[in-house]
């Protein structure tokens, strides 16, 4: 599957649902807001979507959110992905929320991979940014993954008040802890404008520090995500950087979304979603892949960040990031 710009796509975000029970400052500051929507994709229609996209070339497929642990079937969820032919790593973003009382559940449904939102180590700070006082919970749950071998990795947001402090908080627990720490610019959406303008900070500047102090650059694999990631060999950890604000940034995309609703989003910036439902319904995964493969060449070259779009994206809790 290439679209008219030469990309690639073998990596599936399929959101399952887009409630959320935390309020993060950058993201759902009030909290969730319910709205009159379609239904969430059941298993059986994720199920079809995942089928037809691993006929498509797809080899990874992320379920995500919103939060993916409000739904009781996420086991069942994963294990479909598990078990769809061609699909080779099935991974799952979360809060970590409902972690240390989940995890071995959805190891033995067949996860291989583990993200986890974390923006601070310091308990007070965390329970400031989510709304939520768990951080010591969350941290345990993370522990427990490690020891069943789940590849884990923390997503942290880059806000530029403390950002170095944080950086050395996060340093300190690498040190020892084998967990891939992901460091995202906060991007505009279309209800942070203000809290963008006040908090965003450049991930080059990480970047450089790490370089300064001997971190080196690993290859990408072909079925990754965006991050640069860096290894150093005093750290058990490593560290990746996700830049949407960089030159190039949409040159290497190779990941197509789909909401929970069954829309298929070229590009998180899309101004809306192609809406899937009717053919997912169907049930059948053949006719579904050659619909999506027909609008692959509409996707554009570019998110367009730069210039101050937003698209469609009211918060990143709609589709997942």
């Amino acid at each position: 599957m290439e679209d008219g710009h030469g990309r690639r796509f073998y990596y599936l975000r399929l959101s399952v649902t887009d409630v959320c029970n935390f309020r993060c400052d950058y993201c759902l500051p009030d909290g969730y807001q319910a709205s009159p929507k379609q239904p969430d994709l059941s298993v059986a229609e994720a199920t079809t979507v995942m089928h037809a996209f691993a006929q498509l070339g797809t080899r990874k497929v992320r379920l995500t959110g919103g939060e993916p642990s409000l739904r009781k079937d996420l086991p069942q969820l994963i294990q479909a992905a598990k078990t769809t032919p061609g699909i080779r790593r099935v991974a799952v973003t979360s809060n970590g929320y409902k972690l240390p009382s989940a995890i071995d559940t959805w190891h033995h449904a067949g996860l291989d991979q583990l993200n986890i939102s974390i923006d601070s180590l310091d308990p007070s700070e965390f329970a400031h940014i989510t709304g939520h006082d768990c951080l010591p919970k969350i941290l345990t749950g993370i522990d427990r993954a490690l020891e069943l071998g789940v590849q884990t990795k923390v997503n942290a947001v880059l806000l530029s008040d403390g950002a170095r402090d944080r950086l050395q908080q996060f340093l300190a627990w690498l040190k020892t802890t084998p967990v891939t720490l992901r460091f995202i610019e906060l991007m505009q959406t279309g209800d942070n404008r203000d809290y963008f303008a006040s908090n965003h900070l450049r991930g080059v500047e990480i970047e450089q520090l790490l370089i300064e102090t001997g971190w080196q650059l690993l290859p990408r694999a072909i079925d990754a995500g965006p991050a640069r990631e860096y290894v150093h060999p005093d750290y058990a950890g490593r560290i990746g950087l996700i830049t949407p604000y960089s030159k190039d940034f949409c040159s290497s995309c190779n990941r197509l979304r789909i909401s929970a609703q069954g829309k298929l989003h070229l590009c998180l910036f899309s101004d809306a979603g192609i809406d899937l439902r009717h053919a997912i319904r169907d049930g059948d995964a053949n006719a579904l892949a050659e619909s999506v493969r027909a609008m692959i060449d509409n996707k554009e070259v570019s998110h367009y960040l730069q210039q101050g779009n937003t698209g469609g994206t009211e918060n990143l809790s709609i589709i997942g990031g």
